[in-house]
């Protein structure tokens, strides 16, 4: 079901009453998510995933890998099983692939149909169908493939794999961990090494699973990036994947938890990749009392649990080089920094143009909306800290982007007046529950008709007693 076909939900969120306290467990990752899914559906043998995320953007990718000949079902306890097809082996789906609001299963598939020789058609939500996509189908096309779209190489995508495919050796013009795992995956059914260089380092959660099922990956440092070389069509055995949670999901109650005062929330079993880190390391610079207990590694993912503490935040400067590793993370750091005491500088942020949303222009109006003076001066942002709570009330527009949905809605548990969205139908495509989790610590998230019939009822009551209270004083008087 894509998102055109939910009726929008418009939601509140108003300051939290209390500290926050308790248990909050996040998703499992989004992006080791598809992965799991995918490398699975090219694996020969049996997989066997826990922890998978169930939002609405992987199973998309269930979907479309069911749709490409792989037996994917979820079990009664939830764990899911994935029968996979072998390199080379995946069949032509019978109708249009529709990935909905997911950019990375979209990018992803684009890559592994590339060198399979069939034909498939790709589509997506309206979001979706506004995000470029020739940054992946441009460098995929030196493999043979050929792909055919709309105007700026936007979905609809037509899709005409590789008979034999080439092995590409790319270099990627800016970070994105979307691009490389584009080209690795192409570079499964084409003979011979597959070689990325990206300038800086971006996620590896791509690397690590190819590993775990089987591929020969090898990986050098260059400079501040890296060099990935793959070779092609290998063997990939199944593999059972235990998905940690996801970083990027846990930012929200961990912000949350750090802004409103007296709180203390503990986070389990969080995803700890360095190369996904960069969130907890920007807030620790700002003074966040951010723990970690039992670490631990998973399917060669660090993982452990987070205990957030609440308390003052000061803001810093963090360099564009650190974006790769918080790129999803930056509508919610800007929430904090706008709590927080001085001044932040957000660099490099040009990935957040090509998101759900501009996430750079979404962010900015997100805040200006709510009390928070912000400057956006080409890529780079500077947020002006007000040492408290802002103003809040303001109504934001979310542009169908989830992150936005839940990055208003933790600044709204701390502004002076509740802060509305226009929707939030679509925060689900990656945290299921996660209203119904954060009203559970001690949050006010509820919906706008219901808070606007609240505050009308408390406005009613207040004239009632300032009515009643004329002819008392009058016959006090007298």
């Amino acid at each position: 079901m894509s998102h055109a076909s939910i009726s929008p939900r418009p939601l509140a969120s108003a300051r939290a009453p209390a500290p926050l306290q308790g248990t909050i467990t996040v998703p499992g990752d989004k992006s080791i998510s598809h992965r799991a899914l995918m490398f699975g559906a090219l694996a020969v043998g049996e997989t066997r995933i826990t922890g998978l995320l169930t939002g609405e953007d992987v199973l998309r990718t269930a979907a479309a890998m069911r749709a490409l000949g792989a037996e994917v079902v979820q079990e009664p306890d939830g764990t899911w099983r994935v029968a996979g097809r072998g390199i080379g082996g995946l069949i032509e789906p019978e109708d249009v692939l529709d990935m909905g609001n997911s950019g990375t299963a979209a990018r992803l598939l684009c890559g592994i149909l590339a060198s399979h020789p069939l034909f498939a058609v790709m589509t997506g939500d309206a979001s979706l169908r506004r995000r470029p996509m020739r940054r992946v189908t441009d460098p995929l096309s030196a493999t043979g493939a050929r792909f055919a779209a709309r105007e700026g190489g936007r979905l609809p995508l037509a899709i005409e794999g590789a008979r034999e495919a080439l092995p590409l050796a790319y270099r990627v013009p800016v970070p994105s961990a979307q691009v490389k795992s584009a080209i690795l995956l192409a570079g499964l059914n084409a003979p011979g090494i597959t070689r990325v260089e990206e300038p800086e380092a971006t996620r590896d959660h791509s690397e690590n699973m190819l590993r775990h099922f089987g591929a020969s990956v090898r990986v050098d440092m260059a400079g501040a990036g890296r060099v990935i070389e793959l070779r092609g069509q290998p063997e990939l055995r199944a593999a059972n994947v235990a998905v940690p949670g996801d970083p990027s999901s846990a930012a929200f109650p961990l912000v949350a938890a750090l802004l409103v005062p007296g709180s203390q929330v503990t986070i389990p079993n969080v995803g700890l990749n360095p190369l996904r880190a960069g969130l907890f390391t920007t807030l620790r610079d700002m003074g966040a009392r951010l723990d970690v207990r039992n670490e631990r590694t998973e399917g060669g993912e660090p993982v452990g649990d987070l205990l957030v503490t609440g308390g003052a935040l000061r803001g810093v400067d963090v360099p564009g080089e650190r974006a790769p590793s918080m790129i999803d993370e930056y509508p919610v750091l800007a929430v904090a920094a706008a709590c927080a005491t001085g001044t932040t500088r957000l660099f490099g942020l040009k990935e957040l143009r090509v998101k759900e949303s501009d996430r750079l222009s979404a962010t900015a109006a997100l805040l200006v909306a709510n009390g928070a003076k912000v400057e956006v001066m080409g890529d780079d942002m500077i947020v002006h800290g007000t040492g408290g709570p802002p103003a809040g009330g303001g109504w934001v527009e979310t542009h169908m982007d989830h992150r936005i949905a839940m990055s208003a809605l933790v600044l709204g548990m701390v502004s002076r007046d509740p802060i509305r969205i226009d929707d939030g139908a679509f925060i689900d495509t990656s945290f299921p529950g996660f209203v119904a989790k954060m009203n559970a610590a001690g949050a006010r998230m509820t919906d706008a008709a219901t808070a606007d019939a609240r505050a009308a009822d408390v406005r009613a009551a207040d004239a009632a007693v300032a009515g009643a209270a004329v002819p008392n004083l009058l016959a006090d008087g007298a």
